[in-house]
């Protein structure tokens, strides 16, 4: 059931935001140190080869592997989402929700990496989903964002 007001709220504006070209790039990176590390891992010259790689060393090389590849799909999987209550920001370290009425200004300033809340308490919190690098793309998501924050005002 829709609360009042809510009906001039289009499906897409709900939608949650997330880095096109951080987000390519590092599903693709992460895919590719696993795959590049655990190939280095078998191919090394092990002991019977003449070489000095151990067991343990093979090992340690996929799992620095795998351990690069989480930090990448951790990246990769950065949002904000959008709801009735607030924004729930997915950033690289942590997660938070914030309620409508806390924020006070949505700002995507030229030459800052991504898009930052202000709340209303002064505190500002950074909206990595909303990158930089996506061009005019992000600076149509940072509005998008700020539409809704503005809509969220207006609602009963």
């Amino acid at each position: 059931m829709t609360e009042p007001g809510a009906a001039s709220v289009s499906s897409a504006s709900r939608a949650s935001f997330r880095s096109r070209r951080g987000r390519r790039m590092a599903i693709v990176m992460a895919v590719l140190s696993v795959v590049l590390f655990t190939v280095l891992a078998l191919l090394v010259a092990g002991p019977d080869a003449g070489g000095d790689w151990v067991v343990a060393d093979r090992i340690m090389m996929a799992v620095l592997g795998l351990g690069l590849g989480a930090v990448l799909w951790r990246w990769a999987i950065i949002a904000a989402v959008p709801d009735e209550s607030g924004l729930s920001i997915h950033n690289l370290v942590g997660r938070r929700h914030i309620l409508w009425d806390e924020i006070a200004d949505v700002t995507f300033d030229e030459g800052d990496p991504w898009a930052t809340v202000h709340l209303r308490d002064t505190e500002s919190v950074a909206v990595m989903a909303i990158q930089r690098a996506d061009g005019d793309a992000a600076r149509g998501e940072a509005q998008r964002l700020a539409d809704l924050v503005a809509e969220s005002r207006t609602r009963p």
